[in-house]
């Protein structure tokens, strides 16, 4: 039995002059700027918390002692933070243990230590580095409340990841 042949790549379709030009543009893509819908916060607020902050707990794990290191961040360990998607109607609480970051669960009078809060656009601009922290802050777009030493130690170690060397790792060693 033959196989079949391959169809070329959309990209293989495409004169060069066009194909630059898309990879030019997907090169300097950046996030437009969007708020999410009034009525889906009020329908996600009023959801279970949990599902995303578990989904939160397990990449901050994942990146936990390879791109975020575990001694500088131990002055977390046990502090209660708490991280608000403005936009989104998310409100995820969590802590750092000895086995890694978990969801806290808040007492009804207890307060966060650290309550770090932004827009969805303003959090993936910080995570695709499109923004900095000390910009988005300094126009309010990032707010923080309670112990501002822990804000600044997640602020700095943040700022101390080596993005390009993370980048570099995941597509098999290319800087593009």
């Amino acid at each position: 039995m033959h196989a079949l042949p391959r169809p070329p790549a959309l990209s293989e379709l495409l004169p060069g002059s066009l194909r630059r030009r898309i990879a030019d543009r997907l090169q300097n893509a950046r996030i437009p700027d969007f708020t999410i819908p009034a009525p889906v916060a009020r329908l996600v607020a009023r959801l279970p918390q949990q599902p995303p902050t578990r989904a939160l707990t397990l990449a901050l794990n994942l990146a936990l002692g390879r791109i975020l290191p575990r001694d500088t961040l131990s002055p977390l360990a046990g502090r209660h933070l708490r991280m608000r998607v403005l936009d989104a109607g998310l409100t995820l609480d969590f802590m750092l243990t000895d086995d890694g970051f978990r969801r806290a669960t808040p007492a009804a009078d207890a307060h966060p230590d650290l309550i770090i809060s932004a827009t969805a656009r303003d959090y993936l601009a910080l995570a695709l580095r499109e923004e900095d922290p000390d910009t988005l802050f300094f126009s309010r777009r990032l707010c923080m409340e309670g112990d501002t030493d822990l804000g600044l130690l997640v602020k700095n170690t943040l700022d101390a990841v080596d993005w390009d060397a993370l980048k570099a790792k995941l597509t098999g060693g290319r800087r593009d």
